[in-house]
């Protein structure tokens, strides 16, 4: 999923810019990240549902873990026990969780124009995309960073001719980040914060 370019969001602006959602159409704050994940029912965007989303800010070189936005959120069907395997959120727990609509709604408020990170986070994001274009009447503007494609740009940069190895808990060993809670939104989306603050410090700028 890519995101508008220079033209769409002059456009989206033109149209939006005097709506409810105005502050998403803004320019996004200087070195302000928010580091998005999300647990689901599956991997299949059309089919599957969110059950968990946790965003973690970072500025300035520092993740703000105290302002974390968390949601644990209802799934409109059922999921089977590989699901529950994989994010080891029961059923029972999932049905406490708040509406889908209700938590992108919440998370579109709090997330504003900051700048989005995430690992293979163009699957999150077409997740998110129904919703947010049902609550906001356009796709989400945010300029967006995958942890991997900066990993493999400079793995390919140290070593053009090696295999390239993006699996999550080798960046994060690489980077010298501890893995913090694996397959929980939050866990998930701190220790990306964690490898983008650990990967900046060696010099990678976007």
């Amino acid at each position: 999923m890519s995101r508008p370019n220079a033209l769409q969001r002059w456009w989206m602006r033109r149209q939006h810019g005097g709506g409810q959602w105005a502050a998403l159409l803004e320019k996004s704050p200087p070195g302000e990240w928010v580091s998005l994940d999300l647990e689901t029912t599956g991997l299949n965007p059309a089919s599957d549902h969110i059950l968990s989303l946790a965003a973690v800010p970072l500025c300035d070189g520092k993740v703000l873990l105290s302002q974390r936005f968390t949601r644990r959120i209802r799934p409109e069907r059922g999921f089977d026990i590989e699901s529950i395997r994989h994010h080891h959120i029961t059923p029972e727990e999932a049905a406490l969780g708040v509406p889908v609509t209700q938590a992108v709604r919440e998370f579109l408020a709090w997330l504003g124009s900051r700048a989005l990170l995430g690992y293979y986070l163009d699957f999150d994001l077409r997740m998110l995309a129904p919703h947010v274009r049902h609550i906001c009447g356009f796709s989400l503007p945010n300029r967006q960073q995958d942890l991997a494609d900066a990993v493999l740009a400079e793995q390919r940069r140290r070593a053009p001719d090696a295999p390239p190895n993006l699996d999550f808990a080798h960046i994060a060993e690489v980077l010298g980040v501890p893995i913090i809670g694996r397959h929980t939104a939050l866990g998930d989306a701190t220790t990306v914060a964690l490898c983008w603050l650990a990967l900046q410090s060696k010099g990678w700028r976007p």
